[in-house]
C-alpha cells in the first residue's frame, strides 16, 4: 500500500464549493478531501455531503469554514475532534464534516473507513487531480465492484451492511464475493447496533435511486429481517386474480411504482416515462395539482428524514397485515380481509421500534389502514360528494399520500395485465379527489359547522353529550356536499334529523 499520489484516467469534477474551501484553508494545513466526495468526483455525480481529514482536532477547521462560508457550526464529538459546517451554496444547503484521522496518519484513517471506493482522499490544499488510493479504490470503480476494505470491515461496524446495499444500487456496482459473503454473516449484528443509525440507514436507503432493488438485495442477504422482520412472513404468499404476482413481489413493484410516481411530481418528466402508458397517464391525471403535490412531497420530518421515504416506507408495509389475515373462500379464491387494519397495527409496532416521530407514525399508520379506500370507488360511475368529503374527513393530508400509493398499489396488482379502460376510470377517481382537496378545498375538507354546540344546545334544548358531536359532524358533511348554505337550512335540517333519528330526545 502507497500514499503516493496518482493521476486517474478521467478528470475528477469538482463542485464550486470545493473550489472556495480550496482558497480559504491555509495552504500549509494537511487536509484531505475523503470518502464518497472523491467517488463522487471521480463518478462526476452531484455533491451532496463532504467529508475531510487532518492530523489534528478537525472542530477548529470546520468552525472556521463556517464563518468563512457565513454558516453553521457544529461540534459533533469532541473525543474524536469532529466538527460540522453547514453552509448555503447556490440554494443548496452543503454538510462539511471535519474529522481527525482515525488513527495516527492518514493510511490508517483510509484503511480502517469501509469500502475501497470510499477510502481514497485528495489533498484540499494540493492538486485536485491528484488521488490518494492505498487500497484500488479507482479500480474498483472502474470495474464496477464494491470491496470491504479489510477483512472486519463489517463486523467492526454492521451498519456497514446497509450502506454496502445503498452504494451498491445508488453507484451500479456489483458486490465482489467475499464481501458478498461477509454481509451475510455479519447480518446479525444488526440486531446489536444502535437502533437510531440503523433506522437512519435504512431511510437512506428508501431515499435512494432504486429502493425496490435495494430492499430485494436486502431480503436476500439476510439483512432486511433485522429491519422489518415482518417482511420474512410476506415472501412467497400467493394472492388470486387479479394480483399477477405473490405478495412480497407485488410489494416490490408497489414500492417501484411509488417511488417512479413521486419523481413524476417532484421532478422534470422523462421523455421515456411520458411514453409509458400507465405512468403517462398519471402525468395527466397530476396535472393541475403537480406544483401543490411537489410542495406536500417536499415535506421534511425530523432529522432530515424525508417524505419521499416515508412514502416509500408506506408502499413496503401497505400489505402486511396479509400473512395474518389469510383466508380460502368456498370457492377457493384467497382473501385477506380486514388486512388493511391488521396492517396498521403492525405498521405502529414497527415504526415505534425505528423510533420514528409520533408524527410520522400517524402519518403512516393512517396511509395503511386508508390505502383500500380508492380501490372501492366505482370506476364506472362518478364519485359522489359524500365519498369525497369522508375520505377526506378521515384521512386529511395523509389522504395525498393514500392517493399516491394507491395509483401504485393499483399497477403492482395488474402488472402487465393492465386494462386501459379501467386504468382511465380508476385515474379519473384519483383525480377527481386530489382536484377537490387542492383546488375546491372547502368541499372537501371539513370546515366549521353553520351552527355551533351552544346554539344546538339552546335552540333544541338538548342536553351535553356524544349527540352535539354527532350532529355537528353530519352538519359539516351536509354542508360539504350542499345539502344546506345557510343558519337557517341548517336549523331545519336539525329538526328533521332529530325526528327521524332521536325522536325521543
Amino acid at each position: 500500500m502507497t500514499l503516493t499520489p496518482q493521476t486517474p484516467r478521467r478528470p475528477l469534477i469538482w463542485h464550486d464549493c470545493v473550489q472556495h474551501l480550496q482558497k480559504i484553508v491555509p495552504a500549509d494545513q494537511e487536509v484531505y478531501i475523503v470518502g464518497g466526495a472523491v467517488r463522487d468526483a471521480f463518478l462526476h455525480l452531484p455533491l451532496h455531503d463532504l467529508d475531510l481529514a487532518t492530523p489534528g482536532d478537525g472542530r477548529p477547521l470546520a468552525r472556521m469554514i463556517a464563518n468563512q462560508c457565513g454558516g453553521d457550526y457544529y461540534s459533533l464529538d469532541p473525543e474524536r475532534g469532529i466538527g460540522r459546517a453547514l453552509i448555503s451554496w447556490n440554494d443548496t444547503r452543503l454538510s462539511v464534516d471535519v474529522a481527525q484521522f482515525r488513527g495516527p496518519d492518514l493510511l490508517s484513517d483510509l484503511v480502517h473507513r469501509d469500502f475501497t471506493v470510499n477510502a481514497m482522499a485528495v489533498q484540499l490544499t494540493g492538486d485536485l487531480q491528484q488521488v490518494i488510493d492505498p487500497l484500488g479504490g479507482l479500480n474498483d470503480l472502474q470495474a464496477r465492484l464494491l470491496r470491504q476494505c479489510h477483512p472486519n470491515s463489517i463486523a467492526d461496524d454492521p451498519v456497514r451492511a446497509l450502506r454496502a446495499i445503498r452504494t451498491s444500487v445508488s453507484h451500479h456496482l456489483l458486490i465482489e464475493p467475499v464481501t458478498r459473503q461477509s454481509l451475510k454473516d455479519q447480518a446479525h449484528g444488526l440486531q446489536d447496533a444502535s437502533i437510531e443509525r440503523v433506522r437512519d440507514e435504512f431511510f437512506h436507503i428508501l431515499n435512494s435511486p432504486k429502493p425496490a432493488a435495494a430492499l430485494a438485495a436486502l431480503q436476500h442477504l439476510g439483512l432486511l429481517r433485522y429491519i422489518i422482520p415482518e417482511a420474512e412472513n410476506m415472501q412467497g404468499v400467493e394472492q388470486s386474480a387479479p394480483h399477477v404476482f405473490d405478495l412480497w413481489k407485488h410489494t416490490l413493484a408497489a414500492v417501484e411504482a411509488l417511488d417512479t410516481i413521486q419523481h413524476l411530481c417532484q421532478s422534470s418528466v422523462s421523455p421515456d416515462l411520458t411514453a409509458n402508458l400507465q405512468f403517462g397517464m398519471i402525468v395527466s391525471t397530476i396535472h393541475a395539482v403537480r406544483e401543490p403535490l411537489r410542495e406536500h412531497l417536499s415535506h421534511e420530518w425530523p432529522n432530515g428524514r424525508t417524505h419521499h421515504a416515508l412514502l416509500n416506507l408506506a408502499a413496503l408495509l401497505h400489505d402486511v397485515g396479509k400473512p395474518a389475515t389469510r383466508s380460502v373462500s368456498d370457492e377457493g379464491k384467497l382473501r385477506f380481509w380486514r388486512h388493511e387494519q391488521v396492517g396498521e397495527r403492525i405498521a405502529l409496532e414497527r415504526a415505534a421500534a425505528l423510533r420514528l416521530s409520533n408524527d410520522e407514525i400517524a402519518r403512516l399508520t393512517t396511509i395503511i389502514r386508508n390505502h383500500m379506500r380508492p380501490h372501492w370507488l366505482n370506476a364506472d360511475s362518478p364519485i359522489t360528494a359524500r365519498s369525497i368529503y369522508r375520505f377526506w374527513r378521515d384521512t386529511g393530508a395523509a389522504g395525498v399520500d393514500v392517493c399516491l400509493l394507491a395509483m401504485a398499489d393499483y399497477l403492482a396488482t395488474s402488472g402487465v395485465t393492465l386494462e386501459t379502460r379501467a386504468w382511465v376510470g380508476y385515474l379519473a377517481n384519483i383525480q377527481i379527489l386530489l382536484e377537490r382537496y387542492y383546488l375546491h378545498r372547502d368541499k372537501a375538507v371539513p370546515g366549521a359547522a353553520l351552527l355551533n354546540g351552544q346554539q344546538l344546545l339552546e335552540y333544541f334544548r338538548l342536553e351535553p353529550g356524544p349527540l352535539i358531536g354527532e350532529l355537528l359532524e353530519n352538519l359539516r358533511e351536509a354542508q360539504a356536499v350542499g345539502d344546506i348554505s345557510n343558519t337557517q337550512e341548517a336549523l331545519e335540517w336539525v329538526q328533521r334529523f332529530l325526528n327521524n333519528n332521536h325522536s325521543n330526545s
